[in-house]
């Protein structure tokens, strides 16, 4: 007799837990503002604005979705970042590092169809530089990086990187 009163206070509890259950948690990193940057993802070919192929870059979706890892692969260097939506403030970052001891840690948003990151660091002659990069969708599938560099605090700027990303095998 005791089991079955137990057996029936642990089914109707239960039943009411149920009935009060809490709506399911998203997953982290779902939020559409978190895919704003996928159009980088994939295998490419970059080329320069002459055509001449300058490198290739691997972008991928890494830790459960919340952030890319760049794999890039140019004459002479090869570098990472890792690019991440950062939800409490509502911008996208991204930490770069390379083969040749650089470091840039930029910051921006996805705005007008373009993901735009600057920052700045310390110049080659001293001094600081800012830095400027934009990734632009293009037809068929293709990506434009512009990254353009300041040395006088914003007042003019120069082009550091232009390239055109094309999927591989394309």
């Amino acid at each position: 007799m005791t089991r079955m009163v137990f057996a029936s206070f642990v089914l109707g509890s239960l039943g009411a837990a149920a009935g009060t259950a809490q709506p399911a948690t998203p997953p982290p990193c779902s939020a559409p503002e978190h895919r704003q940057f996928d159009f980088w993802v994939g295998d490419w070919d970059v080329f320069d604005p002459a055509g001449k192929k300058v490198g290739t870059n691997i972008i991928k979706l890494a830790l459960n979705k919340c952030a890319l890892h760049e794999s890039w692969t140019g004459t002479g260097m090869t570098g990472n970042s890792y690019n991440i939506y950062f939800a409490p403030e509502k911008r996208w970052h991204q930490t770069w590092v390379d083969s040749q001891g650089s470091l840039l840690e930029l910051n921006g948003r996805f705005e007008d169809g373009k993901m735009v990151l600057s920052g700045e660091g310390p110049a080659a002659t001293g001094g600081r530089t800012k830095h400027r990069i934009t990734w632009s969708k293009l037809e068929g599938g293709r990506v434009r990086q512009l990254w353009e560099s300041s040395g006088d605090a914003g007042a003019t700027w120069t082009v550091a990187f232009d390239g055109t990303y094309v999927p591989q095998g394309k």
